[in-house]
């Protein structure tokens, strides 16, 4: 029976023996895998320490870029509102030409058989001119023999009148 029992030991020795040999290879391959992971994260502490200068970088470009439009923005906004000016004034010119052409056109209106009869008086003034002028220059008291012939007819003298209503209706309209 001793025999047997130094058997039993050799072999819980030879047993323990792989055990610790088995042991030593697994803790040695984890020790390589730890080694590994310790390397990779090493590497993605440099990798997010590039990411994170690379986004403050672009963070300050972008509001630098901000501030660049609301600036431009504000100048752009200053041109909107004297464009909006002129538009007004414009406007407002428009409306006084308007006022000015009506009364302008009223009271032409009002006056049309004044200024009808200016135009028959002038052109009247104008025949005893050029009659007395012929009688001038003919020494004799007879009319000049061109208006004597060629009266000034009526319609000629009332029209000055009419381009006067022409132009009246033309303002009324615009």
């Amino acid at each position: 029976m001793k025999i047997i029992l130094y058997l039993s030991v050799a072999l819980i020795a030879v047993a323990f023996l792989i055990l610790v040999i088995a042991l030593t290879r697994t803790l040695k391959s984890l020790s390589k895998t730890l080694d590994n992971l310790s390397d990779t994260v090493k590497g993605l502490e440099g990798q997010m320490h590039g990411i994170t200068e690379e986004s403050t970088k672009l963070l300050e470009k972008t509001n630098v870029l901000v501030e660049d439009i609301e600036h431009k923005l504000e100048r752009l906004n200053s041109v909107v509102y004297a464009v909006e000016d002129i538009g007004v004034s414009a406007q407002q010119l428009s409306q006084t030409l308007r006022k000015v052409t009506t009364s302008i056109a009223s009271a032409v209106s009002k006056r049309q058989d004044k200024i009808a009869q200016a135009v028959q008086w002038g052109a009247a003034l104008k025949e005893i001119k050029d009659r007395w002028s012929g009688k001038k220059g003919a020494g004799t008291n007879e009319t000049h023999p061109v208006h004597a012939q060629n009266p000034i007819p009526k319609h000629l003298l009332e029209e000055p009148a009419r381009n006067d209503e022409r132009l009246l209706q033309r303002v009324r309209n615009s």
